[in-house]
């Protein structure tokens, strides 16, 4: 039977892992595919898995009472999603639709927390690749709302 590992050790998000951290890693991964419009995670939903996107795209959301819903980043191929499974108390912060079809690996993120309470350098290795995601994120927020705000002056 043929494992996930191979695969997954050519997303971007984790290369230069050590094969042991791959290894470990790849014991919290599945498949997963999500059809065009249908939600991944809602924002106040449980936060239990985070996904590296192989194929397709994402829209990453917040709802505005009066503008609706506001899309604050679309996310294609190699790219993460989700860090919320990370931070207590493990909910997710925003919403996430696929735009079209999109498969994706789904990590499960009480697995790789375990394992990285286990594991103190797997901890330290994803906890600076994730920050990275984290500041990213916040950007794309910050130019979304200067987008939004600034044009109303």
């Amino acid at each position: 039977m043929e494992t996930l590992e191979p695969i997954l050790a050519e997303h971007p998000f984790l290369q230069g892992l050590s094969p042991e951290h791959l290894h470990l890693i790849v014991g919290c991964a599945s498949n997963v595919r999500f059809d065009a419009g249908q939600y991944l995670f809602h924002d106040g939903d449980k936060a239990d898995k985070f996904y590296f996107i192989r194929q397709g795209k994402v829209a990453v959301e917040i709802h505005a009472a009066a503008k609706g819903s506001i899309v604050i980043q679309t996310l294609g191929e190699g790219e993460v999603l989700g860090w919320s499974w990370l931070v207590p108390p493990y909910e997710w912060h925003f919403d996430a639709r696929a735009i079209q079809l999109t498969r994706a690996f789904a990590l499960d993120g009480k697995c790789l927390r375990t394992k990285c309470e286990e594991d103190a350098h797997l901890g330290y290795e994803l906890m600076k690749r994730f920050t990275h995601i984290m500041e990213q994120r916040l950007e794309a927020t910050r130019l979304q709302l200067l987008d939004i705000y600034g044009s109303q002056s």
